[in-house]
């Protein structure tokens, strides 16, 4: 991060088809981390969910908008598409299927799409302020429960936020995604509201951001402070359309 942004972001929420705008700039961003780790293509890394009316994104970006460094998103089930861990892992684990579908009577959902840009690493962008905002955006959302694939490095740091590990699917809940040296779990939030699992000062700074989803103020991770304004009230919910019996 170059001193002109003075360590200033914004995070915000919206639902994608409501800003194809800031679509382009996440899709961007992400590319460019995958490329920069020799990834090219990811089962689940197409754009279809610019289209899915049951797709939620967190971009985090300079103050004056002319900057991107990170975003993350929220898959409700029940959309135009599959979940991304069900498309994922279906040929490793058909069963995958039914086990979300287990969960989709109390609203089920999953954490994807994690990135953050190399200008910005070590700041916490992904590890903390990203992660905190997509868990925080589940009760507006209306979903009880989270599913996220996560890599060995972010399976350690989504315990913070109440993940655990689902070791009913794949080998003991690990699959090699998205190729062949790679691990991936698969990890779960089973219940959003209240987070019982996670770290007891991060779940408390969710549920501040859930009672006050529009804030601004200076936050310190790991000794380096960042002026954080968070805008996590998103327009055109209707929960009720992510409960499925």
């Amino acid at each position: 991060m170059d001193s002109s942004t003075k360590n200033y972001v914004r995070l915000k929420a919206f639902r994608a088809i409501d800003r194809p705008d800031l679509c382009d700039k996440f899709i961007e961003g992400h590319s460019r981390v995958l490329s920069s780790v020799g990834v090219e293509k990811v089962t689940s890394n197409t754009n279809e969910w610019t289209q899915n009316p049951a797709s939620f994104v967190v971009l985090c970006e300079s103050q004056d908008g002319e900057k991107t460094y990170g975003g993350a998103r929220v898959h409700a089930y029940g959309g135009s598409q599959v979940l991304p861990i069900e498309e994922a892992t279906l040929e490793m684990d058909p069963t995958i299927v039914d086990h979300v579908k287990r969960f989709a009577p109390q609203g089920t959902g999953e954490l994807c799409g994690l990135w953050n840009s190399i200008e910005v690493a070590g700041m916490g962008i992904g590890a903390v302020y990203l992660i905190r905002c997509a868990i925080a955006i589940l009760t507006q959302l209306g979903l009880g429960t989270c599913w996220a694939l996560c890599s060995p490095f972010s399976a350690r740091i989504a315990k913070n936020y109440g993940f655990l590990k689902y070791p009913d699917v794949g080998n003991d809940g690990t699959f090699y995604y998205p190729k062949i040296d790679l691990l991936a779990t698969a990890c779960l939030v089973e219940d959003s509201s209240k987070l019982e699992f996670g770290n007891p000062d991060e779940v408390q700074r969710i549920q501040d951001l859930r009672k006050n989803p529009i804030q601004k103020l200076d936050e310190t991770n790991r000794g380096r402070t960042m002026n954080v304004e968070y805008n996590l009230l998103i327009e055109n919910v209707d929960k009720s359309l992510f409960k499925w019996s």
